[in-house]
């Protein structure tokens, strides 16, 4: 299982993004794909601007991504994280759907991608 960071599904999105054919890559991988919530939403937020956002659900549905759906104690969870990390928050959600999932992370984020391998998570990209 990957747990995708917006970075990865932004690129995806932009033919123009240094990252395009990376992210492209990941999608090529014989593996589940999982997304946070918040993450979703991070990505989802322009395209509800611009009326299309059924068609980048649509996206995200054929592409196999799987929203993450609550977890126990997620709050505290994410409370820690972000006391214990230099991450914001909507990192914080990536990370804490990598660890709960077991999953590596798919980022572009050099932060993000730190962070992560130093608590153990396999990244990809980053």
């Amino acid at each position: 299982m990957i747990a995708l960071d917006a970075s990865v599904l932004i690129a995806v999105l932009r033919s123009a993004d240094p990252h395009h054919d990376a992210a492209l890559g990941v999608f090529e991988r014989d593996d589940e794909f999982v997304a946070h919530t918040l993450t979703l939403a991070e990505v989802l937020t322009g395209a509800v601007r611009t009326g299309q956002d059924q068609e980048l659900v649509d996206l995200f549905t054929r592409l196999g991504i799987q929203e993450l759906g609550r977890l126990e104690n997620e709050a505290l969870r994410l409370a820690r994280l972000r006391a214990e990390t230099p991450l914001k928050l909507p990192d914080c959600c990536v990370l804490l759907a990598a660890e709960s999932q077991l999953a590596a992370l798919a980022t572009f984020d050099a932060r993000l991608a730190a962070t992560a391998a130093g608590r153990g998570v396999s990244v990809i990209g980053g």
